[in-house]
């Protein structure tokens, strides 16, 4: 660009602006004018600090755009064919009930960490502006976090922010996020919950999910051909997922990438049952189950609702009060925690969960480490004493 540009005064005003062309080279000429500096010298330094900008690569054209706009006109459209199916109705749904309502009028290059802490303060504290029983809870404030992230970082990329606020905004830390919702059961709760739905359908992936660790979604999404009972191995390939109340089988897993799972001798005797009756159930509908039959499913084969899945689970407990109410999700937690707490290496089981890190199997799981610790002190203590202390 004629990247000088030129600094005047307005005779009327007496103030200096500034006029400096902006095109970049081989296209149609535009210009930027910016006005009402009090003295020459600073509108000097504004135009030297622009053209320093434009040079770094660095300089954004102001716009006019309000966040809802840039969300809702450019940002999801776009977003849409790059992210799994629900996971942009999920984006799209948090973005029009939690954030447009409080930040969608907001110009997007005015929108600071400040205004993004301000909101997350508000969400958990009131959730939806209708919601009377409290906000929303810290994991679910951090997803909504993050998906702005995500959103603010292609602005940076597309030239519509210099920086993105998201990456100095507050929302919960994740290990508040977890410690304030996960809940876990105790060996003998679980047995005994396995024990209390003997004979029911949903024993079996629920006995799956106890001593696997794995996603309902991975559950759920488990074929036949997957299995491999004479080795005792499972590999997890694909996900039942819904998209507005609809069931769709997705060939990945949530980070991208399967693995396998290694099964214990209980998980396998209770996969040969299950194979069993799954194959008397089907013969009765003239049906026969092959390689793509999913393991977990309705006699006919059609793949359960994720969400009707959980919510029988939560009618199973409502069953039992004397034990501690969790979510079905908590299976997952139960089952890392027991391990860690039995001494298995974190790394067996980060790869087992299909987390990309240690890091955050390390952070999810922050409450059992400590202990580990200690446990570790005390192993090595005896090595060397030849008794704990």
């Amino acid at each position: 660009m004629g990247r000088q540009g030129t600094v005047k005064q307005d005779a009327a005003s007496g103030r200096w602006f500034f006029v400096v062309d902006i095109s970049p080279p081989g296209a149609p000429r535009r210009q930027l004018k910016r006005r009402g500096f009090a003295k020459k010298r600073e509108a000097l330094d504004a135009l030297n600090e622009l053209v320093e900008s434009v040079r770094k690569h660095t300089f954004v054209e102001p716009t006019s755009q309000t966040l809802g706009q840039y969300l809702l006109d450019d940002w999801l459209p776009a977003a849409h064919g790059s992210l799994e199916p629900s996971t942009w109705a999920s984006y799209d749904r948090n973005l029009r009930i939690h954030v447009i309502p409080r930040l969608g009028t907001v110009p997007l290059q005015a929108l600071d960490a400040a205004a993004l802490n301000k909101v997350y303060a508000a969400l958990l504290e009131g959730g939806r502006r209708d919601q009377k029983d409290g906000g929303l809870s810290p994991r679910t404030v951090r997803y909504i976090a993050t998906i702005l992230g995500r959103a603010l970082k292609d602005a940076v990329q597309w030239g519509r922010l210099v920086r993105n606020p998201a990456d100095v905004a507050r929302p919960p830390r994740a290990s508040d996020t977890h410690a304030s919702e996960m809940r876990t059961w105790s060996g003998s709760e679980l047995a005994r919950f396995l024990e209390l739905v003997e004979g029911n359908r949903y024993r079996s992936p629920c006995f799956f999910l106890a001593t696997t660790g794995c996603r309902r979604g991975e559950c759920l999404g488990l074929r036949w051909a997957d299995v491999d009972l004479e080795a005792g191995r499972v590999s997890i390939r694909q996900t039942v997922t819904a998209v507005n109340h609809r069931v769709r089988i997705a060939p990945r897993t949530k980070t991208g990438r399967g693995r396998a799972v290694d099964l214990d001798a209980a998980t396998v005797s209770e996969l040969r049952s299950h194979h069993a009756r799954q194959a008397q159930e089907m013969l009765v509908l003239g049906l026969r189950p092959d390689g793509e039959t999913l393991v977990f499913c309705h006699p006919d084969g059609r793949p359960y609702h994720p969400e009707r899945f959980s919510r029988e689970f939560d009618r199973r407990l409502d069953r039992h009060p004397e034990l501690p109410r969790i979510r079905l999700h908590d299976l997952r937690h139960t089952w890392a925690t027991l391990a860690l707490a039995a001494g298995v290496p974190t790394k067996i089981v980060s790869d087992r969960l299909g987390h990309r890190t240690t890091a955050i199997t390390a952070d999810v799981y922050s409450h059992v480490t400590p202990t580990m610790g200690t446990e570790a002190a005390e192993k090595v203590s005896a090595l060397i004493f030849g008794t704990a202390r």
